[in-house]
């Protein structure tokens, strides 16, 4: 059964642009499937830590609370009347906002609830929290030989925590559980340690003041360890103040809600219910601090138009008792009423603005705006007072005082009115805001959203593993397709190696020592790689009848290339071929081809260049049928000057007499100037590059120091191909890929 293979590149292609969308698809569709093991790896372990997350991370929880700013008090308008406006401290829902998240209300909040202190567990690490949700029971402390660690239902509650501002915010002191209910307290930053009682205060000195410490509560066996730790009042309140979301519910609806997450359910509700009760109280305070400031200041008054009042009704009953009765008439009496009612809007209006002057300036616009009323009055009341002195004497007279007496009547009724209406305010403590839904402890946390984490992970760790992929593939310096080498260097690849896998198993027979012929051309003929080599033949004796000569040189820029399984497969075919054929071992540094026939090393052409052997008794004959072989011999101490003697040349014009080819397989040729050495006895150089390893400078460098010993490449040989893979780098979209096929001949029937 024989079998070919056939390496094509479509002839006359067009050479695609590279910006074409549908190859640089197709390239990266290519590198996705070369590399899937790569993308397969990185997003399996994307996914396992995402699953991992989801189910060891604390799970969050959310609550909230709702607070509604009302127009005013709760019927307050009914028995307050015009003097609600007085103490009325409404502001817009954006200001009520700001209110809540200040840190008298916050601050209060986090006294109220001692959210400065916390205080756990200590559980074993990474998963020792995720055990303590699943347990049932108390654990028994200890992890590794580690003592302390728990992972059951263990639970501390602290009432009080006191400690000097040194140990604020720092390093956490360790409670360990005793037997009877006792503890110690022990801190890394000083020696020794204290014992308390649960219920009971707790009182030591440390570095830089006094310790106070109350544990309401201690749950855990003997040995098993909490965490306990203050922080400052600051740090507390301004981490509650970035946690909590506040917003207005609807536009303009003046409901305010209250949103917050915490681990801790309980503790959770705790905060949002003291939020809530401090932002009312103070609110409250507020609008009875209004009504007390402006009570104080009726009280100063009233005195003064009581006064006032009884001056008033004195003089006009004197004036009565001189007088009489006094009859008004219609212009009098309407008059009369018209003066009382402007004097009476003008005593309150300045009432008004000495009250608005103990709370702000002069250039305050509500201080404005009273003034210009109090003009308007006044104007007013000038043109009533004209009218009144147009009256006879007697009777303007008697319209003054009755005057007085009425206004001084009705401003003196209206200020005692108001102040009962505000003390009414101050006792009955009302606000103009309510708690319309109080925080409740939610049953289903919010975080970790556990589906959500493993879909991100999985498109996180598919997209991280197709990046790597593509930079790897880029980043790659190596040839991954023989079409650059054409192209960048204008060298004819006269084969295309695939890899063979059947190598491998060859290389592990050698590396045994066992004997015979361990050559792929030999054990696998069939092979892929072998069929490859066969092109040579043709290719290679063009160059040979060219150049007049049987010789041919193997090399490579770098160690690695494959040049000697090239060398000794290619001679074996050509043997097989029914030439009689010449294999040299000229690497007289590190060959090895001996080992690949089972032949011994000594004895070869380092002995022959040495005058130490004959070439007839150097020679290792019909290794294989029509194959001889010329092994290294002992490696020399100088091979390159061996290499530079007429001794080479005799010895190579003798072959070529004996055989119709001669193979040399010599040291690569950035490596070792044997190769340049050996060049100027040969008709044909055989350039090996492997695919992924050789560099287009390497071969290029490897040109340039044959050429400076007037020595030209014949062509390249490309390597160690992977067939499975399917992106050949930027040259297989722009120029046309490689494509393999294996063609066996049909057995006979």
């Amino acid at each position: 059964m024989n079998a070919s293979v056939t390496s094509s590149l479509p002839a006359g292609a067009a050479a695609p642009s590279p910006d074409d969308d549908v190859i640089r698809l197709s390239e990266y569709l290519d590198i996705f499937i070369d590399r899937r093991w790569l993308v397969a790896g990185i997003t399996i372990l994307a996914v396992a830590l995402g699953v991992a997350y989801a189910l060891l991370s604390t799970p969050v929880y959310q609550s909230n609370l709702l607070v509604q700013v009302e127009d005013s008090a709760p019927d307050a308008k009914n028995f307050l009347g015009d003097t609600a406006n007085l103490f009325d401290v409404k502001t817009p829902a954006i200001g009520e906002i700001q209110i809540i998240r200040s840190r008298m209300i916050m601050g209060g909040a986090v006294e109220a609830t001692r959210l400065y202190i916390n205080a756990n567990p200590r559980y074993i690490p990474v998963v020792g929290e995720w055990l303590s949700r699943r347990a049932k029971g108390l654990s028994d402390p200890g992890f590794l030989g580690m003592g302390g660690y728990v992972s059951g239902t263990e639970a501390i509650d602290i009432a009080k925590f006191d400690v000097p501002s040194e140990f604020e915010d720092q390093k956490p002191f360790i409670i360990t559980a005793l037997p009877n209910g006792e503890y110690t307290l022990t801190h890394p930053d000083f020696d020794g340690s204290m014992t308390g009682s649960v219920g009971k205060v707790l009182n030591g000195q440390v570095l830089g003041g006094n310790l106070e410490l109350i544990v309401s509560r201690l749950d855990g066996k003997p040995g098993a360890q909490f965490l306990v730790s203050r922080a400052s009042l600051l740090a507390t309140t301004e981490d509650l103040q970035r946690r909590v979301q506040l917003t207005e519910q609807g536009k303009q609806s003046n409901v305010i809600s209250a949103t917050l997450e915490d681990s801790d359910r309980d503790r959770l509700r705790r905060i949002l219910d003291a939020i809530g009760e401090q932002y009312v109280r103070q609110n409250v305070d507020r609008k009875a601090a209004e009504a007390e400031k402006t009570l104080q200041f009726l009280d100063r008054q009233l005195p003064d138009f009581k006064k006032q009042l009884e001056n008033s009704e004195d003089a006009y009953a004197d004036f009565r008792n001189k007088n009489g009765t006094i009859a008004f008439d219609e212009e009098a009496k309407a008059i009369l009423g018209q003066a009382v009612q402007l004097q009476t809007k003008l005593l309150e209006s300045e009432q008004l603005r000495r009250d608005l002057l103990s709370r702000f300036t002069e250039a305050n616009p509500k201080v404005r705006v009273i003034d210009g009323q109090i003009a308007a009055f006044r104007h007013e009341l000038d043109g009533v007072d004209r009218r009144v002195s147009a009256m006879p004497v007697l009777q303007r007279d008697a319209v003054r005082l009755e005057r007085d007496v009425r206004v001084n009547g009705e401003l003196y009724k209206s200020l005692l009115n108001s102040s009962l209406q505000l003390r009414l305010v101050k006792e009955g403590k009302v606000g103009n805001v309510r708690l319309l839904d109080k925080a409740t402890e939610p049953k289903r946390p919010v975080k970790p959203q556990k589906s959500l984490i493993v879909a991100a992970s999985l498109l996180l760790g598919l997209l991280s593993g197709m990046g790597l992929a593509v930079v790897r593939s880029k980043m790659a310096s190596g040839i991954h397709n023989p079409q650059e080498i054409e192209d960048r260097l204008g060298l004819s690849v006269y084969s295309v190696v695939p890899q063979a896998v059947e190598q491998d198993a060859l290389l592990q027979l050698i590396a045994t020592g066992a004997g015979g012929a361990q050559v792929l051309a030999v054990t696998a003929p069939e092979s892929l790689a072998i069929e490859s080599l066969r092109n040579l033949r043709i290719s290679l004796q063009l160059a040979l009848m060219e150049s007049g000569s049987n010789r041919v040189l193997v090399t490579g820029a770098t160690p690695g290339v494959g040049k000697s399984f090239v060398s000794s497969n290619y001679a074996v075919i050509m043997a097989q071929a029914g030439k009689r054929v010449l294999l040299i071992d000229a690497d007289l540094r590190k060959g090895h081809i001996n080992k690949s026939f089972g032949l011994p090393r000594q004895g070869g052409l380092a002995d022959v260049l040495a005058g130490d052997a004959s070439f007839e008794q150097a020679i290792h004959a019909q290794v294989l049928p029509n194959l001889d072989v010329l092994t290294t011999g002992n490696y020399p101490f100088n091979p390159a000057n061996m290499m530079l003697s007429s001794t080479l040349g005799d010895v190579l014009d003798d072959a070529s007499k004996r055989y119709d080819l001669v193979v040399i397989d010599s040291p690569p040729v950035l490596v070792a100037a044997d190769a340049t050495a050996v060049s100027a006895h040969v008709g044909a150089i055989l350039l090996v590059a492997r695919d992924g390893l050789t560099q287009i400078g390497e071969l290029n460098e490897s040109v340039k120091r044959l050429a400076h010993a007037n020595q030209r490449v014949s062509g390249v040989v490309f390597n160690g191909m992977d067939l499975s893979r399917r992106h050949y780098g930027s040259y297989g979209y722009k120029y046309g890929g490689y494509r393999y096929t294996e063609y066996k001949y049909k057995q006979a029937d």
